[in-house]
């Protein structure tokens, strides 16, 4: 702790993702993350079978990244895992494992919320990005969350709007299915609708207060809209495949539009950012450049690598609370649920 660079390992394994990253000052040393192809053949995440991979892969995937960075285990400062929210399953594998660690090494702990290191990758050092200033409001969406956060400091967050039912992620997804794309389905459902038209097809938007997301309405029209054309055309996904991808995807994303220029008009905020696993969609990262241009914003967006689940956003997120001092000890024990402020 006397020396001048402080040097944190980051665990991640919420989801069916296990990552170790290693963190020295506010630079990634390395970010080695594991995904588990197993989830294929079952059309989603089997809680089961992704706390198994996590066994298997955690320490392979710790051993790579210290090797990656060029350390060894003694180097480390402390150990920053992630609590939750999450799968209960995954969580306990990374929560033990660094436990265990932290033990054998005798180094602090730091627990992190998976839904506030999403908006603090954007803290990276990275040459070719600028961090945002403070304040600054981050769409967050994921698979599991759609969150709209006001962030005041690094580790002071007011969530100002959420779903209240599916995610954007879960839309993208479960979209993707209907259309008999496989899993998972919002990356191919992204491919496919760069080729397609945005407009051709109309789907629901529905109309929630202020700042939140609805998106569970719009699966059952899409799945409402198929079944009646495919009565009278048997093919017609197959026929309209890009064309509907485009019109899906153009649905979501102007919903989260909507809410966001609303949220930033409110909250006079010109900084905005988005983070988790959906910002990496092309749609998305098109539109919220356009926004920026027409409304004056400045926009910053991930890179690929921190859109995901990934421990280097659980490392960044270490550091801060490091620096304040905010540390955690065995007793401590994962949370599939944990809200963010």
């Amino acid at each position: 702790m006397g020396k001048e660079d402080v040097i944190i390992l980051g665990i991640e394994s919420s989801c069916d993702d296990t990552s170790a990253a290693v963190l020295k000052n506010e630079t990634i040393l390395s970010n080695v993350t594991a995904s588990q192809a197993i989830h294929e053949e079952w059309g989603g995440v089997v809680p089961e079978l992704a706390s198994r991979a996590h066994q298997q892969n955690i320490v392979p995937v710790l051993d790579a990244a210290v090797k990656k960075a060029g350390i060894s285990l003694e180097d480390i400062d402390a150990i920053a895992f992630t609590r939750g929210p999450g799968l209960m399953g995954s969580l306990i594998v990374g929560t033990s494992f660094s436990k265990a660690l932290s033990l054998a090494l005798d180094i602090p702990l730091i627990d992190v919320n998976h839904m506030q290191a999403h908006v603090l990758a954007h803290f990276i050092d990275d040459p070719s990005k600028e961090k945002p200033n403070l304040p600054f409001l981050c769409l967050t969406v994921s698979g599991g969350h759609t969150q709209l956060v006001l962030v005041e400091e690094p580790l002071k967050m007011k969530v100002i709007g959420t779903t209240v039912d599916d995610a954007a992620g879960e839309a993208f997804d479960k979209t993707a299915k209907l259309l008999g794309l496989p899993y998972p389905g919002g990356p191919m459902l992204d491919k496919l609708a760069q080729k397609g038209k945005p407009e051709k097809f109309s789907f629901t938007k529905p109309k929630i207060k202020e700042f939140d997301f609805s998106f569970s309405g719009l699966k059952t029209n899409v799945l409402q809209f198929l079944q009646k054309q495919e009565k009278t055309n048997p093919n017609f996904i197959e026929e309209n495949l890009n064309d509907l991808c485009a019109s899906i995807q153009h649905t979501i994303i102007e919903v989260l539009m909507e809410k966001l220029v609303k949220a930033a008009k409110h909250h006079n905020i010109q900084e905005i950012a988005i983070a988790g696993g959906v910002s990496a969609n092309s749609g998305l990262r098109a539109a919220l450049l356009e926004k920026g241009k027409k409304l004056n914003w400045k926009v910053h967006i991930p890179k690929f690598e921190y859109c995901t689940d990934n421990a280097a956003m659980i490392a960044i997120t270490g550091k801060f609370l490091w620096d304040k001092g905010v540390f955690t000890d065995q007793k401590t024990s994962p949370t599939a649920r944990w809200k963010l402020g």
